[in-house]
């Protein structure tokens, strides 16, 4: 296990409640399922996480380039406000929380 995730799980042991929700689609996480999500991407200077549901930061990532979350997509407001984003989290909304399905990048930021 590298040095960051053990860190991370600390992290998680000492300071996180058990009913963690998510802000983007305001279920629980269930331990097994948090991410921690720089807002500002950590290639772009970012330091400040929020801790989503897997799906959820995984959908973020498909969707959205490192470039558009440092610029424009870097509050959970901001995310909110991208189509694609407010679709997926309609659509998740109505998933139990421990819900996982597979995340395929966007036609548009895939490599070609």
């Amino acid at each position: 296990m590298g040095r960051i995730r053990r860190l991370l799980q600390q992290e998680h042991v000492r300071v996180l409640p058990a009913d963690l929700i998510c802000p983007l689609c305001e279920r629980k996480i269930p331990p097994s399922q948090r991410d921690a999500h720089h807002l500002v991407p950590k290639s772009k200077g970012g330091r400040h996480t929020e801790y989503l549901h897997r799906i959820c930061h995984r959908q973020i990532h498909a969707l959205l380039t490192e470039t558009e979350l440092a610029r424009q997509f870097n509050s959970v407001d901001a995310l909110l406000t991208h189509p694609d984003v407010a679709l997926f989290v309609a659509w998740v909304k109505t998933k139990p929380d421990d819900f996982m399905e597979r995340t395929r990048k966007s036609q548009r930021i895939r490599p070609k």
